[in-house]
């Protein structure tokens, strides 16, 4: 865990827990890889877990995200024991429905339907296993509104090819910004990790800032 935060001091900084346990960040994110080392740590690997995200019948948002996470994290830790490793899994939600991460550009079209001219919201699942086994979950929800959207907006995003792969069709860090009115809540959770609340998640378990070459506080 090496990764660097240096503020106006000077001082570089890292995030790192009282053991030596190793950090495993269960994804294949680039977003989340690059959000964890905003906050000063690197992991020591990165193992995506491959479940099935398929929602189940009726399932609700919040639930869902959390349950991914949950998942996610479980799938890792069954071949990774004696590890800290962090899962995530962002949703995004008009009402009660689930928008899919688009795969083509017709189901971009669509989402991109849904979200114009309204808010919906933005719900990142966090969960956490310990070296010891202990699960810590968490769900935090960021509201977003889109302006309507012309034909021609939609097209243009559609041609820059941001949404592929993207909860919801869209990246908010991307083109897409030119398009969002209003933002409550966790920027970063749109963008695919919530910083404070991983902050907290970790600082809650043993996790602290700590010079080049010392120990923790």
């Amino acid at each position: 865990m090496t990764s660097k935060v240096a503020p106006e001091s000077g001082t570089e900084l890292s995030l790192r827990a009282d053991d030596q346990a190793e950090f495993v960040l269960a994804s294949a994110s680039p977003r989340r890889a690059d959000l964890v080392r905003q906050i000063g740590l690197t992991p020591d690997r990165t193992d995506p877990a491959d479940i099935d995200e398929t929602p189940r019948r009726a399932e609700r948002p919040r639930a869902y995200a959390l349950r991914m996470a949950e998942e996610k994290v479980r799938s890792v830790a069954s071949r990774r024991p004696g590890c800290w490793i962090l899962a995530a899994d962002t949703v995004v939600a008009c009402g009660h429905r689930i928008l899919p991460k688009a795969e083509d550009a017709a189901e971009a079209r669509r989402c991109l339907g849904l979200l114009s001219g309204r808010r919906h919201r933005v719900i990142g699942g966090l969960a956490l296993i310990a070296p010891d086994g202990t699960l810590r979950a968490r769900a935090v929800e960021t509201a977003v509104a889109f302006k309507r959207l012309e034909d021609r907006e939609v097209d243009t995003y559609l041609a820059s090819g941001e949404w592929h792969g993207k909860a919801g069709g869209y990246a908010i860090q991307g083109l897409a910004a030119a398009y969002v009115t209003f933002v409550n809540g966790s920027y970063s959770n749109v963008v695919g990790l919530p910083l404070a609340e991983t902050y907290s998640l970790l600082t809650g378990v043993g996790f602290r800032h700590c010079a080049p070459d010392h120990g923790p506080d």
